[in-house]
């Protein structure tokens, strides 16, 4: 087969972009390539807004945090590049070497310690909020077992317990200090509510408090993060936000109905209480 002549279209050498063009969409891939396959979400980063005022908190936290990352990372890929780009190699001669310079000195190393301190003072406290554990009406007794878990009202008979494939609900008012009292029955287990940015151990022999107040109404789903046996994936509860009022009626039904054991709390039942 004979060749192509040096004029046919076929012996067109191909184009290729410019060397500065190739540049900057690598330096773009770079940038834009954690973002992407990090899935992040602006404003929040991938994580949630939060549904009670303490996780708005934490997310306010990770936000900062995820900020300042950002901002140091940002300086530092321009600081490397401009100075692999400046001073990249021309010749064999060794270019001009400075030993000391005062101010960018103090500069880099008192700013790290200002960042540090400003982000371990908003870490205290926004931890100090998340754990607080103000007065409340509202408590409700939480035991992890394998594996399901019960909810108890303390003053009012009603308790509320699910097993492998029947999901309990615990029900809460919006607006009002919850305080839950997580103890475990066997073995270590975790009670995670991912809308609540909020996760605490539940572990055998231990009494864990902590408090939250939610925001809003709506159904926030919950699950056990410790690997805790055979059917830990069935592990799932649901926290469901309702009106005061709504929360006294479901109360009120319950504890009077003839049996103290219900599954789903009835949540059918609760009124206004679903976003």
């Amino acid at each position: 087969m004979d060749s192509p002549s040096a004029g046919s279209p076929l012996a067109r050498p191909r184009r290729r972009l410019p060397k500065l063009t190739t540049r900057r969409l690598a330096l773009g891939a770079v940038v834009l390539s954690p973002l992407v396959l990090a899935s992040c979400q602006l404003p929040t980063f991938g994580g949630y807004r939060g549904a009670t005022k303490q996780a708005v908190d934490a997310n306010k936290l990770w936000q900062g945090f995820f900020i300042t990352g950002l901002c140091v990372f940002i300086l530092v890929a321009f600081l490397i590049l401009w100075a692999v780009l400046r001073y990249r190699r021309r010749s064999d001669k060794i270019p001009a070497q400075t030993q000391y310079h005062t101010l960018f000195e103090i500069i880099y190393t008192v700013v790290p310690i200002v960042m540090v301190l400003v982000l371990f003072y908003f870490s205290v406290v926004t931890e100090n909020s998340v754990d607080a554990v103000p007065a409340s009406n509202v408590q409700v007794n939480v035991t992890a077992f394998q594996w399901g878990w019960r909810f108890s009202y303390p003053g009012h008979n009603v308790t509320v317990i699910g097993q492998e494939l029947q999901n309990p609900t615990m029900v809460v008012p919006v607006g009002e200090n919850v305080h839950i009292v997580l103890r475990s029955s066997d073995v270590i287990h975790g009670f995670y509510v991912p809308e609540f940015n909020f996760s605490r151990y539940a572990l055998p022999g231990v009494t864990n408090q902590f408090s939250f107040n939610v925001n809003h109404a709506g159904t926030f789903r919950g699950q056990c993060t410790q690997l805790c046996g055979l059917y830990h994936s069935l592990m799932i509860f649901q926290v469901k936000a309702v009106s005061p009022s709504a929360y006294e009626a479901w109360l009120a039904q319950n504890s009077t109905s003839a049996s103290t054991t219900a599954y789903h709390a009835n949540s059918s039942t609760v009124q206004g209480g679903s976003s």
